[in-house]
């Protein structure tokens, strides 16, 4: 009689045990669930963006009109820097395209096009901060540009601050890139070093 109420005994122990693990499964299950579905909250900011991006190009549209009718009458230093604007503007709608797409295709969902646009898949969020990094160094490179051909309208100390503000975008962009390199670096030594099965 005690040894079958010590069977009962360990049989209702291991019943309760397993019912706990199996309803802590549940519980554990739900939440990676709703941990996995805030990724579509990203949705929105990317969504937000292309609104932007729409309003930007209506932006661009007036400095275009803007440069055409004022073409004819422009000197070469005029026209260089409408042309280095537009040029700005552009750079600036790559960018915001670059991060919308590379952000939806790396933290939401795959494209179901990627088959027909070659580099969708191609970027991840490593090299998306280099060619962030790269296209705001090409910008602040056509500010600086545009700064130089209106010399006489900036004091020394200006120019001094916007040349070093320009060199620390430079230099986070290297240092960036030396970052990506070394892990790429790490993950190839770590693949080189597994054992074939």
């Amino acid at each position: 009689l005690r040894l079958e109420f010590t069977q009962m005994l360990v049989i209702c122990c291991l019943n309760l045990y397993f019912y706990r693990n199996e309803q802590m499964k549940r519980i554990e299950i739900f939440i990676e669930n709703i941990i996995l579905a805030s990724r579509w909250l990203l949705v929105v900011f990317y969504l937000g963006l292309a609104i932007a991006l729409a309003i930007y190009a209506f932006s661009f549209a007036g400095k275009l009109v803007d440069f055409v009718s004022k073409v004819m009458i422009l000197n070469e230093t005029d026209t260089i820097l409408k042309m280095l604007s537009l040029i700005d503007a552009a750079l600036v709608a790559s960018l915001v395209v670059m991060v919308i797409i590379s952000g939806y295709e790396n933290f939401v969902s795959r494209f179901d096009q990627a088959d027909e646009v070659h580099w969708l898949g191609t970027i991840d969020a490593g090299s998306l901060k280099i060619k962030v990094a790269s296209t705001i160094v090409a910008i602040s490179s056509i500010h600086l540009l545009q700064i130089f051909l209106n010399l006489t309208q900036y004091s020394n100390d200006q120019l001094m601050w916007f040349t070093i503000i320009h060199l620390a975008f430079v230099f986070s962009a290297l240092f960036l890139a030396y970052i990506d390199k070394l892990m790429v670096k790490d993950k190839g030594d770590k693949k080189s070093h597994e054992p074939s099965l």
